[in-house]
């Protein structure tokens, strides 16, 4: 990223603060390391690349409370590294793993108190829609099911040298606390999104009677019919609560 301007703006949406302890998901050159670095209590941006993670530690070896790791994110004990204290997490995160690594923050426990990531703007218009539209699936669900979303704006190709073939977005997440769901029934929540989202232009009727067992599925029916949603519909029309009350039945059934 060389567009300073935007670089503040995303650092801005994270509202750091003095006692703040945040980690930076893939800093590459800093161009939002250098908006936190002396802002916060406790920086620890994470940087897969070897080369980039040398230069980043050379350039803020004299900072205090900075400290660069050479590590892939998603091996990183949070807990441990902030002593499950609260913290806040910032990143520009790579386009091929987005998904994973969304998935991976909202997994840590403590959750942050806020995320403030960028994305390919499809992905931030998949995260952030809503029931009946051609963007919500289950990467909605999942997601929307562990916090709230927030879509912020959008960061043109300029932005970046050399310039992306993709217009980015910046989302806030806030991470439900406590947490929706128990760590079985969001693991349940992602199977059942995965499969019936899989089926995407069926009917629910239909995608009840391809999915066994039986048990399993008339309980499915009887908790969509509870809410209201008609078996003529698709996963796309059920909201994110009724897939929640889904997760919970499903994985704890009678």
């Amino acid at each position: 990223m060389v567009d300073v301007g935007a670089a503040r703006r995303i650092v801005a949406a994270l509202a750091p603060a003095p006692g703040d302890r945040v980690l930076e998901i893939g800093p590459g050159r800093g161009a939002l390391t250098q908006h936190l670095a002396g802002r916060v209590a406790r920086l620890v941006a994470v940087e897969l690349d070897r080369d980039l993670a040398a230069a980043l530690r050379q350039a803020y070896a004299a900072t205090p409370g900075v400290e660069i790791l050479e590590a892939d994110a998603r091996h990183v004990e949070v807990e441990v590294l902030f002593g499950g204290r609260p913290w806040k997490a910032l990143g520009n995160l790579p386009y091929n793993l987005t998904t994973p690594l969304l998935f991976w923050l909202l997994e840590q426990r403590p959750a942050p108190e806020v995320a403030v990531v960028m994305v390919q703007r499809e992905v931030a218009a998949r995260l952030a829609a809503g029931p009946g539209t051609k963007d919500f699936g289950a990467l909605t669900v999942n997601v929307q099911a562990a916090a709230r979303v927030e879509r912020l704006f959008d960061v043109p190709p300029r932005a970046f040298r050399p310039a992306p073939q993709v217009v980015s977005s910046v989302v806030r997440l806030v991470p439900h606390h406590p947490a929706a769901l128990a760590p079985g029934e969001a693991a349940r929540l992602r199977a059942l999104a995965q499969a019936w989202f899989g089926r995407r232009r069926q009917q629910l009727g239909r995608i009840l009677r391809a999915t066994p067992p039986a048990a399993e599925a008339a309980l499915a029916a009887s908790t969509l019919a509870d809410h209201g949603i008609d078996l003529r519909a698709r996963p796309e029309d059920v909201p994110v609560e009724v897939w929640l009350t889904l997760a919970r039945r499903l994985a704890t059934p009678g």
